[in-house]
């Protein structure tokens, strides 16, 4: 028999698939047939051996000697050879016609349809997958190499006797792990090393003795940030080898080992690009149209060309241009690039970087934009700055490309966007000067000269009107300060009427009052220019320029802006089009409109100055507060049916929206999280400050799952201010509830305590259910954390009552679920198993789903505690399925860890550490101390399959984290680490 890895190509050719009602057969775990979907039957063991055997022939005749060896080997029966013919016989009527064939003595199986043999589909997808990876297409060989690993049911032959089995078993179980190195290496080219962790670890617990399994490993722990671990990984090898077979690792190993402790910078990038390829390298062209009437700053159009015309021979060319809003940095950067353009063939990439606005872009959405327009599929992209930072550069190596970063905010938020290479240049504009960018030639753009900023008035309004009126021109850009957006908006509006002068055009200008002085220097002189455009607009239009400019948030939706301006959705939508036309807005998305900056700042001069009465404008900052509290109010509402809370939540005059589905609610909330949170923190006056705190409160998701944590509490901390200042209980106690949460989830547990003891004194002090009900609900948990039993026990017990007392069902069944992990601690798991059931009964009934994953949560860990591991394991998967269909990732993490928790009970390790690493990549509730707790349980589980160098490494970690959080759990710690001390 032939001993090398089987082959069967002729059965199956790539990309194809078996017939319907054909046959098929299984290989790759037990060995199985089917005709279509009916399974057949293979018979006894040996029956199944000899079907094995043929099937790994390929087509060729196998001798009845041969058979008799691959089924008894050197010790066969005495009627072995009457077995393999009855053996035969049998299979020869379980299968189609001429399948099984008797030749020359011996059998073979023939006449299979394409895709019939699962071993056949797993080679054929094996080789197209190495093609593809010889050819640069990671994405797709990563894709399909995965198809051909989920071929695997379990070990391949299972069951299957003789000694011809065992031996393909082996080879067969040799080449999964091949592939399956080969789709992990892979997978940290693209960049998914945190994602690695989890399965590595899992693999070099099952196959201890295999060094690349180990050496992808430390790869990856190291592009994780996991210095540490990733030395013990190798120390852990080290002393294994020694002990199992006495020898070192491999030089790959201990180089690999070498360059981790010499913090190679190479290691921190994968080693190969992973744009999807095509034909041709993708050739991206982003550069925003030039004007046709660019003017002046010849000195500066030099003096850059030159700076990008030295990139080939550098290792990167920066230029970074600075100065005032409507200075011309864009236009002048613009103009500059697209004359460079030949000097980068391969392209060039641009983005605005909404640098002068209340929300600059974060570096990782526009890598992101930058890897895709590279041709990085969206499935290659990692997550972090890091990561994303490291492939763009790694897509960029031997490249020539221009990267245009237009409206900077500064050097942070520009430096991970830098090519890096040779031969690539970065053109950058910003307000400030980018004084610690190291390397980067800086200018610094003035307003133009006079002559300048004539011939600029000129090419735009046209040579025989300026000539006629040269002083009046002289005094129009005279009044613009210089400026090249405003001179351009002025020569526009002169150049779009025919009958104008420009001595009138000169007399309006000389007239503004808001400009004179101000016109001069700094931003009033952009404020100045605007003041053009917005003379020209219809009072509708003005109305709406002025009303939406007052917003916050760093955009409008269509939906928000109606209840803005008060006006139905299609009125709206044309009048913000029409802004649109005129340049003072811009469309940010389909249905989403945002203010430059600047303009925004005018716009709300213009209202401070014009709107009538004044009033309108409170009015209509109410109306957006209530449309996005109405409307935040029913998503909660979608989620939690049956909830009290909304009923609770401030009366609001405008509508919101309504949604068909949570999903459609769910994508709503963190869409607008951002302008949620911008109009909280807007709406801190005594008149809208009530219905501000119940903003947060319908909108407690957003700090749950951790998405907008960080907005939220800012948000929280400006209402409890205005609250306290205001000496409103109600809207004190409300905001110290809401900050109560967030602590919790950040694992600041000494800061929510203090919150929710202040917010039940409040709550009392104004007789208002919600924190009465919450906030010991909140000090309950924060107790179990704390380790404070008795008092979590109280707390909890108040917060049922305050429930039971406003017959908030929903609430009830959270504080008995919060009791229920009390009663573990307490060591009382039958009175925790029934309290946890009795909140789960109440969601059930209600109808919820996120909230009954809280409910399953608190059911695993109490039959955990009650040693029912198979059920536990049951309800924390079920509560895990349920937080991830809700987008809460925090509590996706937790809940992995707790499923650690269960595997490490049931002495299956190498389970718990792959739950461990899951939990460590998402997070989860509870910041860093939650952290400690997985790296805990992370090491034991690592101890457990005989990592201690890497447990040691966890527990090291854990320990400094507990130690600067004064938490009581160090001395458990110091305890696991005391005896891997002495070893």
């Amino acid at each position: 028999m032939d001993d090398g890895v089987p082959r069967v190509p002729e059965q199956r050719r790539p990309g194809s698939s078996a017939e319907p009602g054909a046959l098929r057969f299984s290989l790759l775990g037990p060995v199985r047939a089917w005709r279509g979907e009916e399974p057949l039957t293979t018979g006894s063991p040996q029956q199944r051996a000899l079907l094995a055997a043929l099937l790994l022939r390929e087509g060729r005749t196998a001798t009845a000697g041969e058979l008799i060896d691959a089924l008894w080997g050197e010790d066969p029966p005495s009627q072995a050879l009457a077995a393999v013919r009855t053996y035969a016989s049998r299979l020869r009527k379980a299968l189609d016609s001429g399948v099984l064939v008797s030749e020359s003595g011996g059998y073979a199986i023939r006449s299979l349809g394409e895709g019939a043999l699962d071993l056949a589909v797993a080679q054929d997808l094996a080789a197209e997958a190495e093609k593809a990876r010889h050819t640069g297409d990671l994405c797709r060989a990563r894709a399909v190499l995965g198809r051909a690993l989920t071929l695997w049911d379990g070990e391949a032959l299972a069951g299957v006797p003789g000694p011809y089995a065992e031996a393909q078993r082996v080879r067969l179980e040799e080449w999964r792990l091949q592939l399956l190195e080969s789709r992990l290496d892979m997978d940290l080219e693209q960049g998914c090393h945190a994602e690695a962790v989890s399965e590595l670890t899992a693999l070099t617990a099952a196959h201890p003795l295999r060094e690349r399994l180990r050496e992808l490993l430390m790869l990856a722990l190291y592009r994780s940030g996991r210095q540490a671990e990733a030395l013990a990984v190798y120390a852990d090898t080290r002393r294994l080898l020694a002990e199992e077979l006495g020898v070192d690792p491999r030089s790959g190993l201990r180089d690999l080992q070498q360059r981790i402790l010499q913090a190679d910078p190479a290691l921190a990038e994968p080693s190969a690009p992973v744009a999807e390829p095509a034909s041709a390298p993708v050739r991206p062209a982003q550069l925003p149209a030039t004007v046709p009437d660019f003017t002046g700053r010849t000195a500066f159009v030099t003096e850059l060309g030159e700076v990008l015309a030295s990139a080939e021979g550098r290792v990167m060319a920066v230029s970074a241009l600075a100065g005032i809003g409507g200075v011309g940095k864009t236009t002048l950067a613009v103009h500059v690039a697209h004359q460079a353009r030949s000097s980068f063939p391969d392209g060039q990439l641009y983005v605005d970087l909404q640098g002068a606005g209340a929300r600059a872009t974060e570096p990782e959405a526009v890598l992101g934009s930058f890897l895709r327009a590279l041709g990085t599929a969206d499935s290659a992209i990692p997550d972090s700055l890091e990561e994303r930072s490291a492939l763009y550069r790694s897509v960029l190596d031997g490249r020539r490309i221009l990267v245009l970063l237009d409206n900077a905010r500064d050097a942070a938020q520009i430096r991970p966007l830098l090519p890096g290479t040779a031969g690539c240049a970065a053109l950058i504009t910003s307000r400030v000067r980018m004084v610690d960018l190291a390397g980067a030639h800086l200018v610094d753009l003035d307003v133009m000269s006079p002559d300048e900023a004539l011939a600029l008035f000129t090419r735009i309004v046209g040579e025989e009107r300026v000539a006629a009126e040269r002083e009046a021109a002289l005094d129009v850009v005279a009044a613009c300060g210089f400026l090249p957006l405003a001179i351009r908006i002025a020569a526009s509006r002169l150049a779009a009427r025919r009958t104008w002068t420009v001595s009138v055009l000169a007399a309006k200008l000389a007239d503004e009052r808001r400009r004179l002085d101000e016109l001069q220097a700094g931003d009033l002189a952009v404020k100045a220019t605007f003041e053009l455009g917005y003379g020209a607009l219809e009072p509708a239009q003005a109305r709406a320029f002025r009303l939406l400019g007052l917003a916050d948030g760093p955009d409008l939706s269509l939906a928000a802006a109606a209840a803005v301006l008060d006006l139905p959705l299609e009125d709206t939508e044309d009048l913000l089009e029409s802004l649109v036309d005129t340049s003072l807005l811009e469309s940010a998305a389909p249905g989403r409109y945002r203010y430059h900056d600047l303009v925004r700042l005018y716009a709300r001069a213009c209202a401070e100055r014009d709107e009538q009465p004044p009033g309108e404008r409170d009015a209509a900052m109410s109306r957006l507060l209530d449309f996005y509290l109405a409307t935040a109010a029913g998503v909660y509402a979608i989620e939690r049916p049956g909830d009290r809370l909304v009923d609770h939540l401030e009366r609001t005059r405008y509508p919101g929206l309504a949604f068909a589905s949570p999903h459609t609610a769910q994508d709503w909330l963190y869409a607008e999280a951002n302008c949620l949170m911008a109009s909280v923190r807007q709406s801190v006056g005594t008149s809208t400050l009530r219905r501000a705190v119940d903003l947060l409160w319908a909108t407690k998701d957003l700090a749950e799952s951790g998405a907008n944590a960080r907005g939220y509490e800012v948000a929280a901390l400006a209402v409890r201010q205005a609250a306290r200042e205001a000496r409103d209980a109600r809207a004190e106690g409300r905001a110290r509830t809401a900050l109560t949460n967030v602590h919790l989830v950040a694992g600041r547990f000494r800061e929510a305590d203090e919150e929710a003891q202040q917010a039940m004194a409040l709550a009392a002090e104004a007789q208002d259910p919600l924190p009465s009900c919450w906030a010991p609900n909140d000090r309950g948990i924060i107790a179990i954390y704390e380790n404070r039993h008795a008092d979590g026990e109280r707390y909890l017990q108040q917060a049922i009552d305050n429930f039971r007392a406003d017959g908030n069902d929903v609430g009830e069944a959270s504080a008995l679920c919060n009791l229920s992990r009390i009663q573990v601690a307490m060591g009382r798991t039958s009175s925790a198993i029934d309290l946890a059931q009795q909140g789960i009964d109440i969601y059930d009934r209600m109808g919820l789903t996120l909230r009954l994953a809280n409910g399953r949560y608190a059911l695993g860990i109490a039959l955990t505690q009650a040693r029912q591991l198979p059920e536990a394991l049951d309800q924390l998967t079920e509560a895990l399925s349920l937080f991830h269909d809700n987008r809460q990732p925090l509590w996706e993490g937790v809940t992995h860890f707790r499923i650690a928790e269960v595997h490490l009970a049931a002495q299956r390790p190498t389970l718990a550490a792959s739950h461990a690493e899951q939990a460590i990549a998402l997070r989860g509730i509870g910041g860093e101390w939650r952290r400690g707790t997985v790296l805990t349980v992370l090491g034991r589980a690592l101890a457990a399959i005989g990592q201690s160098d890497r447990a040691k490494a966890c527990w090291l970690e854990a320990l400094s984290i507990y130690e600067q959080l004064g938490s009581p759990e160090a001395d458990e710690v110091r305890g696991l680490l005391a005896p891997a001390a002495a070893a």
